[in-house]
């Protein structure tokens, strides 16, 4: 059974992947055995990641990538195959928010959301798709959010982004599924991240109504994306493709 979710020679990119839900995730593909290349904007933060990740003694690298520009996209595939050889699983986990009521939006703000979460994991599973038909198929795990389903006041053009996730995942599932291409969404609940701990302090409230619809009764941590990722990146998820899997502790499920 435990063959199943080996990724011993599998090579992992995970956008975002320098600290929170994205280093919960890659660091669960490092102790399945799998390479992992760290993308973010953050070249102190990837250093940090990384050396934590080869102090398990699994293969790593750091790439300063901003996802949303094709260029440095297609780059970010470019240099993963140029050190490992081959690209096997990505994780499009790179994403941003701005809280505002709806009618405060600037229109550049707009724009940066959509292009940070939206565009930036489609233009990524583009730039994927040749090297996962040459590896003779691939996984790709898109992060979605609890905004997928729910709508948020205090974040607009946030859940449009996160719902356009799960349907791009629905799309590409759907067009990749005979090139052996898995396609699957991640939707966080409410996770103890810097990005969560500055909503705590943008929405007055946050922190108590969590705990009081979350059935598991905690904020979630990063770690508690280790397992999932390794699933849907697994050969127990070849026949899982298009499905959005709530990581959340009960919270879409509580009336």
């Amino acid at each position: 059974m435990t063959q199943l979710f080996d990724l011993t020679g599998r090579v992992a990119i995970v956008t975002g992947g320098n600290g929170g839900i994205g280093f919960g995730m890659a660091r669960g593909l490092a102790e399945a055995g799998c390479s992992v290349a760290i993308a973010g904007r953050n070249p102190a933060k990837n250093r940090e990641a990384v050396a934590k990740l080869e102090a398990m003694e699994v293969p790593a690298i750091g790439l300063e990538v901003d996802v949303t520009r094709e260029a440095a996209c297609q780059g970010l595939i470019d240099a993963t195959l140029k050190r490992f050889g081959r690209l096997d699983i990505l994780v499009n986990n790179a994403g941003t928010n701005i809280r505002k009521q709806p009618q405060a939006y600037s229109i550049d703000e707009w724009r940066l959301l959509i292009d940070t979460n939206l565009t930036s994991a489609f233009m990524c599973c583009q730039a994927a798709y040749p090297a996962m038909v040459k590896a003779g198929g691939g996984k790709i795990i898109n992060i979605g959010s609890m905004t997928s389903i729910f709508g948020a006041p205090f974040a607009a053009p946030y859940g449009a982004t996160k719902g356009g996730i799960v349907q791009l995942t629905k799309a590409l599932a759907t067009a990749w599924a005979a090139d052996n291409i898995q396609v699957n969404a991640v939707l966080p609940g409410w996770i103890d991240t810097d990005l969560t701990k500055q909503a705590r302090k943008d929405v007055a409230g946050l922190h108590e109504r969590v705990l009081a619809r979350t059935p598991a009764g905690r904020w979630g941590l990063p770690d508690d994306f280790s397992g999932v990722a390794v699933f849907l990146a697994s050969r127990a998820a070849d026949f899982v493709t298009g499905a959005e899997i709530p990581v959340d502790g009960g919270y879409s499920v509580q009336a």
